[in-house]
């Protein structure tokens, strides 16, 4: 009998466990009032800030609380373009600006749009890492539905009522740059979780790993395991449709 493998290791948490005490909080679009219904509400962009474990920027926004004599900061993730200083807008009848924040139903087609709700009242779930964006293709007023077209070049048909921000997510291109040394991948996943270095199968002694063993550092089987294998063999590739290169230039359809 073999020992416990690493992807069954990871399911228990422990060492495993993503390391939040430095993060700044969760990046969300604001509760959905009667002013952001019926109207808009301004909000002041107070600050701009890294979140340790996440590509994008965050944009600490203040707004004057609707109800009572105070402010409220909410924490939204900034767009390309956004600045200190910078007045944004969120509500139904806000315009379409760069990190203006309005229901989906509202935009033309072509707009492109990030932080989308998924269902009316999340606050956002679509389209948030750096770079990301999605784009409108299509409305449909008296279903009261919309058409996106995804980061992944999926689309998929929302509510009308949900929102979504004017723009693409800001931090662009930070895939782009290489990290060259292994200190730099070493502080980069520090933020995140216990997932670097990655040992692979082959390497490993046969008592570790599905893969292992041999006279070369070769599998020996087929990558590929089905999904109701028993955790100690789902290694590789899970209930694969399709293996190998993807040859062809992808069409794209709308």
């Amino acid at each position: 009998m073999g020992r416990v493998i690493r992807s069954q290791r990871k399911g228990a948490g422990s060492i495993f466990t993503a390391r939040t005490h430095r993060r700044k909080g969760a990046a969300k679009l604001r509760a959905i009032d009667y002013s952001e219904r019926e109207g808009y509400i301004r909000g002041l962009v107070k600050e701009i800030i890294h979140d340790p474990g996440r590509g994008a920027p965050l944009a600490k926004v203040q707004f004057r609380d609707p109800y009572r004599f105070k402010t409220r900061t909410e924490l939204f993730i900034a767009t390309e373009g956004m600045y200190t200083g910078q007045f944004v807008y969120c509500g139904k009848t806000a315009k379409l600006a760069v990190g203006n924040t309005l229901p989906i139903g509202q935009l033309p087609e072509g707009s492109v749009i990030s932080n989308i709700e998924e269902k009316p009242g999340d606050r956002g779930s679509l389209a948030r890492a750096s770079g990301n964006y999605a784009t409108v293709i299509g409305q449909i007023p008296e279903m009261g539905i919309t058409r996106l077209r995804l980061p992944s070049g999926s689309k998929k048909t929302l509510k009308s009522e949900c929102r979504g921000t004017v723009g693409m997510v800001a931090g662009a291109g930070r895939v782009d740059k290489p990290l060259l040394k292994a200190g730099r991948a070493f502080y980069k996943n520090r933020a995140k979780r216990n997932s670097w270095p990655r040992t692979r199968g082959v390497a490993m002694n046969p008592v570790d790993h599905v893969h292992a063993g041999g006279n070369h550092q070769h599998i020996g089987k087929a990558s590929t395991v089905s999904r109701s294998s028993v955790p100690g063999q789902k290694v590789g590739l899970i209930a694969a449709r399709r293996t190998g290169l993807i040859r062809g230039s992808k069409e794209n359809k709308n």
